[in-house]
């Protein structure tokens, strides 16, 4: 494989405080104590970067919440499917925490098959049940309120993952249902966001709503210069000509862990097949082993003899997908760098996406929504300790 080439980038070094890292008596960084702090508010916006620990964050808040503030059960509501693992099972009284964060394998609907209308239904029978926390995508949670009404969450807490999918846009089902759970006045609502602000310059929420809310800043500076590990983020960019697939790899280096986002196909950049350009660029990282039966992974092996797994999200046929997905969200491979090497996806992979591993996010095509931009980024700015020397 020929070396990749230099890329033109923006590099910024930081300081490698660990402040951004350090935890508490109860196990809580910077961030999730400040959070902690406002655990009060009725309505409370948490502004902080991708990988600054919102998830954990909102445990410990709804924790205290269910158990010191009377509310009878935490509800999660996230984008999509494959960010419901970061709001799985956490020993918090590990680290120090009063209590253990825990949901029910049968109310984390993330997990769960079937459409996100057909899981109205969990949500019902959860708002009946003794249960305290249930997790599923966006979209179930705006056709169980469309069903139930919004006075089926009284005395409840509604946490909002990637907030900035809420419009004040009356269009927005998502923010009409928020709109009517603040006019009623009777759930606490945490809502959290890595960038509050929307690639179509819509408001997120109205302005006698915003007011109503607390809020929690905690700055990209402060995240990404109180790593201990990251020494450099670079921001870099290349030109090509013709097919994409002809140059991909000038610029995708197998040895580091990556996310790529090939284009869409609306887009100029796509060939207008995006199976056949995953296809493509296997071929172009070396030759194809098969797949690996319990993950569904890609197998390559590179001309240095190294057997890549790669993890196909461009592939929409339901089972083998679902497969991938299960085998990346599988929380016992969390702190295993070897088992996935490269992440090829479409759609998928951006907000909340949790690889700890990450090291480089390839991007084809340009993007028209700052958010999108940031939320890529974040996918590579994890806090981990390395294991190698990284490739120069």
């Amino acid at each position: 494989m020929s070396k990749p080439m230099a890329v033109p980038s923006v590099s910024v070094t930081y300081a490698r405080n660990g402040s951004s890292t350090k935890a508490n008596e109860l196990g809580m960084r910077v961030m999730q104590e400040r959070a902690y702090e406002k655990r009060g508010e009725q309505y409370l916006l948490i502004k902080s970067p991708p990988a600054s620990g919102k998830s954990r964050a909102l445990m410990f808040i709804a924790l205290d919440k269910l158990h010191n503030q009377g509310l009878k059960q935490a509800i999660i509501v996230v984008p999509e499917k494959s960010i419901g693992s970061s709001f799985a099972d956490e020993p918090l009284s590990k680290f120090g925490f009063w209590a253990d964060w825990k949901v029910e394998p049968r109310w984390n609907l993330c997990n769960s098959p079937g459409t996100d209308g057909g899981k109205v239904n969990s949500v019902g029978a959860f708002l009946e049940s003794g249960d305290r926390v249930l997790v599923c995508t966006h979209a179930t949670f705006r056709f169980a309120v469309d069903r139930f009404g919004v006075e089926a969450f009284d005395d409840r807490l509604i946490a909002v993952d990637e907030f900035h999918h809420v419009s004040a846009n009356p269009d927005n089902k998502l923010g009409a249902h928020l709109g009517a759970f603040i006019a009623r006045d009777r759930v606490h609502v945490v809502a959290m966001t890595g960038s509050y602000f929307r690639g179509d310059a819509e408001a997120v929420l109205m302005p006698q709503d915003e007011t109503k809310f607390e809020t929690v800043t905690y700055t990209y500076y402060e995240q990404l210069n109180g790593y201990e590990h990251l020494k450099a983020l670079d921001i870099g960019y290349f030109f090509y000509n013709g097919p994409y697939v002809e140059d991909i790899l000038k610029v995708l280096d197998a040895r580091e862990k990556t996310i790529l986002h090939i284009p869409s196909v609306n887009s100029r950049e796509s060939t207008k097949d995006k199976h056949k350009e995953v296809e493509e660029i296997l071929e172009s990282l070396g030759e194809w082993q098969g797949v690996d039966e319990a993950t569904g992974f890609q197998l390559v092996k590179t001309p240095e003899g190294r057997v890549l797994r790669i993890a196909d999200l461009v592939d929409d046929e339901g089972p083998r997908r679902d497969k991938v997905l299960g085998a990346l969200k599988d929380q016992t491979q969390k702190m295993n760098r070897d088992h996935v090497d490269i992440i090829v996806a479409l759609g998928m992979a951006k907000e909340g996406f949790d690889w700890i591993w990450c090291e480089h996010a390839l991007t084809v095509g340009y993007r028209a929504s700052l958010t999108e931009v940031v939320q890529i980024i974040g996918r590579a700015t994890r806090p981990v300790k390395p294991t190698r020397a990284l490739p120069t």
